[in-house]
């Protein structure tokens, strides 16, 4: 006979009253108010990631206390899925409604390491909504995959400021703890 597992009860510790009022609920947009609806979110040790309808992604680090905005340099389109990786560099890709991912690399206080925010984009490969990102360990990989089934693997090197990018063409099935392509 089969053992029933006991039902698992989650339980909040502490609201995050703190992180929920940075964060406007709405914004003037000339003479027009627009309500901001939080689309997406991720979190690691270090931060707490929070897309929004406005095209602004909010970031909490942790360490600090701190709430850090950036935004598509004026694009007011929905941010549907955030990732976060913290590797050798602290990275965050976003991808939005319209089909556009942007890498953030995060300023970092070690020696020798990113001393400004820079940011990267990989546009005009997705015609749909972003729907999932994926990044390898060592952030030097990302898989994107929006709605309508596309998925694209980006190779980023940081150091040589470029993106390499191939729209892979397959389906994507998991196998054992393995994410096996299967080419159409």
């Amino acid at each position: 006979m089969a053992s029933v597992a006991s039902p698992v009860i989650f339980k909040e510790f502490c609201p995050l009253y703190y992180l929920l009022n940075a964060i406007p609920t709405k914004i003037q947009k000339g003479f027009r108010s627009i309500v901001v609806y939080l689309t997406a979110l991720d979190t690691n040790g270090d931060y707490i990631a929070v897309g929004s309808s406005i095209g602004m992604l909010y970031l909490y680090c942790r360490h600090l206390n701190q709430m850090k905005k950036y935004n598509f340099e004026g694009k007011c389109e929905s941010i549907t899925f955030v990732k976060l990786l913290s590797c050798f560099d602290d990275l965050v890709a976003l991808g939005t409604a319209s089909g556009r991912v942007a890498v953030f690399q995060l300023v970092s206080s070690l020696p020798g390491r990113n001393k400004q925010l820079r940011r990267f984009d990989v546009a005009g490969i997705h015609k749909s909504s972003i729907t999932a990102l994926a990044w390898s360990p060592n952030g030097m990989k990302l898989f994107s995959g929006d709605d309508k089934g596309k998925i694209v693997y980006s190779a980023l090197d940081l150091d040589q400021v470029s993106i390499y990018y191939r729209d892979l063409n397959c389906h994507l099935q998991f196998s054992e703890r393995m994410l096996v392509c299967l080419n159409i």
